[in-house]
This record gives C-alpha cells, sequence and structure tokens, in this order.
C-alpha cells in the first residue's frame, strides 16, 4: 500500500532538515518484505547480529542496514533538536512528501 515508503520519505526529509548525515535500520530475520522496503529506499546492508532477537517464541537474526542522507563533510554541524524545526515550512514540506507518496501510489 505504500505506507512505510511514505512514513520514510517524511521521516528522510525531516532528519536531512535537523542536518542529520545518516540513517539506520535494524530488521528482524527473516523478512523479505521489510528488506525488499529498506533496500527499495536506498539502505544498503552492513552486517548481521546472529540469534540476538527474540520474538515470538524463537530466537532471530537481526539485520542492520545503512542509508546515507547526504555528502559528509570535514567539519559538521551538531543537528538542530527537533523543537527548532518544527512549524517550519521546511517541517511542513518533510511531511508532505509522504502524503504525496500515498496520493501518487505504490
Amino acid at each position: 500500500m505504500g505506507v512505510g515508503r511514505a512514513l520514510y520519505a517524511s521521516l528522510f526529509a525531516a532528519l536531512k532538515l535537523q542536518g542529520f548525515y545518516n540513517a539506520y535500520a535494524g530488521v528482524t530475520l527473516p523478512n523479505p518484505a521489510s528488506v525488499g522496503l529498506h533496500e527499495a529506499m536506498g539502505f544498503r546492508p552492513v552486517g548481521v547480529y546472529r540469534g540476538v532477537g527474540y520474538k515470538m517464541g524463537a530466537w532471530h537474526d537481526v539485520g542492520w542496514w545503512h542509508l546515507p542522507l547526504r555528502e559528509r563533510v570535514a567539519d559538521p554541524e551538531a543537528p538542530a533538536e527537533l523543537p527548532s524545526v518544527l512549524g517550519s515550512g521546511e517541517w511542513e514540506a518533510a511531511l508532505r512528501r509522504g502524503s504525496e507518496l500515498l496520493r501518487s501510489g505504490p
């Protein structure tokens, strides 16, 4: 239905607005749908922790993914605190990115 993509689109825009450089995701394995979503959004696998997640009565591996949000610079500024961007035009645009994806379909 595209909800995950829409949420991530808004989240990534909000993180970039705040000045973050990377996003990370952990996925309980096996989970082909979640792996597919993350990789479709640009995440790349960086490793697997074997048998560290206990879920639904069994131990599972947890895969880790990385997504660069922006190019690194030599002397980065600290990320902006959330209250400093809430309600700004850029914040509203970040939120709209996800809803626009939902309207356009998966």
